[in-house]
């Protein structure tokens, strides 16, 4: 079996390694340049390649249909995404024999679109996953192959649920392996009505409305916490990032629970929320 991967982040290079294992032939790899804006926290497709001696390209979106004689040319038998961030185009997508597939993080039908990880956490989900799917025009629309569901704690952050959400995805593949490596798949209707879709988020998306619940709000500090850019306030005049947060069970008797927002009582960093309920502010630190 020969293959194409479009490929980035921890998924990539975790997902890459899963084929080679399984002695499938990667001929061409696109990945993306780093963004010098972006935190870089996770592992590096491009040096993962470097390492495996793979061959790499790094195009732009709007370059992706100059690859396409290059595709034609290797023929494979199936193209991946892993946690590529562009939409591929569809004569590209045409160019693999068997399927084009692309690994998605979340249980779809829901989550579809753009930051699933943390989008379940932002609204209070126990549980997500990691979903191969068909890869068509329409976003996440395809049929499924397989499927890995992974809980999500109440206190964990985005970093701790994409791990997981990684080590999902790596055996969503290898359970599918012998039905990609035979060339039957065994599809499963994805019910796009019974699912959700959402956009992406920028760092603004961030900041902290304390007219809403103790509960929404720890789910926002949570989901974007760093190396995110962070849930954040003004304090003092100070745009703060809010790091990491807990729920209180009741109300501590020196805060002023009329006053939404932060209060700092004896060292302790207090968020008064619109429901008025309380969470403490763990760790906090300028924007």
């Amino acid at each position: 079996m020969r293959a194409v991967v479009f490929a980035y982040h921890d998924v990539g290079v975790n997902c890459l390694q899963t084929l080679l294992s399984a002695e499938i032939a990667v001929d061409l790899v696109i990945t993306h340049t780093d963004d010098p804006n972006e935190n870089i926290w996770f592992a590096s497709v491009a040096a993962f390649c470097e390492q495996q001696h793979i061959p790499y390209l790094q195009p732009q979106a709007d370059e992706l249909l100059a690859l396409l004689p290059r595709l034609q040319n290797i023929d494979p038998d199936y193209i991946f995404s892993f946690y590529y961030r562009y939409l591929i185009p569809d004569p590209i997508l045409s160019c693999a024999r068997i399927a084009a597939l692309n690994m998605h993080g979340s249980l779809l039908p829901k989550y579809r679109g753009r930051a699933p990880v943390n989008w379940a956490i932002l609204q209070g989900e126990s549980e997500t996953g990691a979903t191969l799917h068909i890869m068509e025009a329409k976003p996440d629309a395809g049929d499924i192959i397989g499927q890995e569901r992974v809980a999500i704690g109440p206190d964990d952050v985005a970093t701790t649920v994409f791990a997981k959400v990684s080590a999902a995805a790596v055996q969503v593949l290898r359970i599918t392996l012998p039905q990609l490596l035979a060339g039957q798949l065994k599809r499963l209707p994805n019910h796009l009505k019974q699912g959700s879709y959402f956009g992406g988020r920028k760092p603004a998306d961030g900041k902290v409305d304390w007219s809403q619940t103790a509960q929404s709000i720890h789910n926002l500090i949570r989901a974007v916490a760093p190396p995110y850019p962070g849930a954040f306030t003004i304090w003092q005049g100070q745009q703060m990032v809010l790091a990491s947060s807990v729920l209180l069970p009741l109300p501590p008797p020196q805060v002023q629970l009329g006053q939404l927002g932060v209060q700092m009582v004896d060292n302790q960093v207090f968020g008064i929320c619109g429901d008025q309920q309380v969470i403490e502010i763990l760790r906090w630190y300028p924007a």
